[in-house]
C-alpha cells in the first residue's frame, strides 16, 4: 500500500506541534486548528496515532482526527460529474 504521506519526528512544544511530512519541517499552532488539541494535556496531545495510510492523526484520548492535507492546506477536487438529461 502506498502511504499519502511519510509522517515522522512529531513533538509538542506548548501548544505548537512540531512534525516532518514528506520529508520537510512543519509547525502548527493547535489553537488554530483543534480546541481539543489546544485544551489537552500534554500526556493527551503525545498520545497521538498516525493512520497506516499517513493521511491523518488521530488522538484516542481526545476522540480528535486532523487530516495531513488539512494541516498541509491541499485541497482536492473531484472530477465533474456529468448529469444525465
Amino acid at each position: 500500500m502506498d502511504k499519502a504521506h511519510e509522517v515522522n519526528a512529531l513533538r509538542f512544544t506548548g501548544s505548537v506541534l512540531r512534525i516532518q511530512i514528506d520529508g520537510k519541517a512543519y509547525e502548527f499552532d493547535l489553537a488554530k486548528h483543534s480546541d481539543r488539541l489546544a485544551g489537552a494535556s500534554q500526556a493527551q496531545r503525545e498520545h497521538v496515532e498516525v493512520s497506516p495510510g499517513g493521511y491523518g492523526l488521530h488522538w484516542p484520548d481526545l476522540d480528535e482526527d486532523l487530516s495531513i492535507d488539512g494541516l498541509l492546506g491541499v485541497t482536492h477536487t473531484s472530477p465533474a460529474v456529468e448529469s444525465e438529461a
